[in-house]
């Protein structure tokens, strides 16, 4: 049975992986789906899954780095739904190197969108939801924003920054009864990870107690309990899903 009957949930970075799959736990769930990602066309896929549960479902193309785009996306989706109930922060990318061969670029690249990003959503619609007085943000950080990794200086900094992000976000919209979390994924079945050489995908499941990739159906499935009211109670927390990984 639909818990969130009636609910519109806004999901950045919707295209596939973690953020497609959150987007169609949400849709299955009742909610109808905004979907935002750098190009539209990218969300072809998606759309056709959130059509196939029934729910009502639009594409903003946007550039999460940029306010005015963010401003626009959160404007129209508010246009098209008449309200936003549900953020789900899920945008980000990588651009791995070690610290002494990473150039200013990457670095920047990677703070703009990852943190950024994140930001500029949090803060376009804090201010609808004050005004509805109820509103659930969820931001995806990383394991690696809490232990860091070589190699992943800026990825490590920008998902970080988004954990302080978070519980800063969390006592400041509190008082108005929105709440915002986080999610904390650890090494997690993609793209990305398919094209691992094998001895890297060794290594990396031999530091994973349960001896496991996750998939992203298991990072959705966390994003959609702090999305709901079943954590009505939860606010300025990070949940890893990591396989055991990181034990808070």
């Amino acid at each position: 049975m639909a818990t969130m009957t009636g609910k519109v949930a806004l999901v950045t970075g919707a295209a596939r992986g973690i953020g497609q799959a959150i987007a169609k736990k949400l849709a299955a769930e009742g909610c109808d789906i905004a979907l935002c990602d750098l190009k539209a066309e990218w969300l072809t896929e998606t759309v056709g899954l959130i059509e196939a549960a029934g729910r009502k479902v639009k594409c903003y193309e946007a550039d999460v780095s940029q306010s005015a785009a963010v401003d626009a996306v959160v404007g129209g989706v508010i246009k098209e739904f008449g309200k936003i109930d549900i953020l789900i922060n899920n945008a980000g990318i990588t651009k791995d190197t070690l610290i002494i061969r990473m150039s200013e670029e990457d670095w920047d690249a990677v703070i703009s969108v990852n943190l950024k990003g994140t930001f500029l959503f949090t803060k376009a619609v804090a201010r609808p939801m004050m005004k509805q007085r109820t509103g659930a943000i969820v931001n995806v950080a990383s394991i690696i924003g809490l232990i860091g990794n070589a190699g992943q200086c800026n990825y490590a900094a920008s998902k970080a920054g988004v954990i302080a992000l978070t519980k800063s976000a969390a006592k400041e919209l509190a008082p108005r009864n929105i709440r915002v979390n986080a999610v904390a994924p650890g090494f997690i079945q993609t793209r990305m990870t398919d094209v691992l050489p094998e001895e890297v995908r060794k290594k990396m499941l031999d530091i994973i107690p349960m001896g496991r990739f996750g998939q992203p159906d298991d990072v959705a499935n966390v994003v959609l309990f702090l999305a709901g009211e079943n954590s009505s109670y939860m606010t300025g927390q990070v949940l890893p899903v990591c396989g055991g990984m990181v034990m808070q």
